[in-house]
């Protein structure tokens, strides 16, 4: 994809394609209110908290209420390498619906399960909710089955195991920058 800046690494390219999605314009800017969304594109799970930092890191000062692509990509690469606002791991998320399903049923109803995402903790929209049953509701049972559930969100590659992989390469070429700056003394020669 030519978007016109140059982007340095597969973290970076993932980061311009989800935020291009949302550049209505073609102007490398996207209306601030959209944050989350590009966000939740890459498969982050930012707090409100996360998004208004965000927001107030990379808001334009030529054109407020919008942010721009470079401004953008370098903020949240960073904060992917530090694998801020990973979704928990699968273990934690079973061990959650378990508590949500005394009765060992292994699976939530539709009802139940969307009263407590739009009422408890960091409630969900409506429209967030309609965006997860497609992939969370057995189309059959219309119950939601936990395992299966789970299984089908941790077989995605993430930005986090591509964010890793970029500050493994960052380390890396950073030592190598030390050791041509500061070479190894040469031993004298004995004859």
């Amino acid at each position: 994809m030519e978007i016109g800046i140059p982007l340095a690494n597969e973290l970076e390219v993932r980061i311009s394609e989800a935020f291009c999605v949302f550049d209505h314009h073609g102007d490398k800017y996207i209306d601030t209110r959209n944050i989350g969304d590009v966000l939740r594109f890459l498969g982050c799970v930012p707090s409100e908290k996360e998004i208004n930092a965000i927001i107030k890191a990379t808001d334009s000062v030529e054109n407020p209420g919008e942010t721009y692509l470079p401004k953008f990509i370098a903020h949240v690469s960073h904060l992917l390498m530090n694998r801020k606002m990973e979704p928990a791991s699968p273990e934690k998320i079973l061990a959650a619906f378990e508590v949500l399903d005394p009765e060992n049923k292994r699976f939530l109803t539709k009802d139940y399960f969307g009263k407590l995402m739009s009422e408890e903790g960091e409630p969900f929209t409506k429209d967030e909710l309609n965006a997860m049953w497609p992939v969370a509701i057995d189309p059959i049972t219309g119950n939601i089955p936990y395992i299966f559930y789970i299984n089908h969100l941790k077989h995605k590659t993430t930005i986090y195991d591509i964010a890793e992989v970029v500050k493994e390469e960052h380390a890396a070429n950073e030592k190598e920058k030390k050791k041509e700056r500061n070479p190894m003394p040469q031993m004298p020669h004995m004859p």
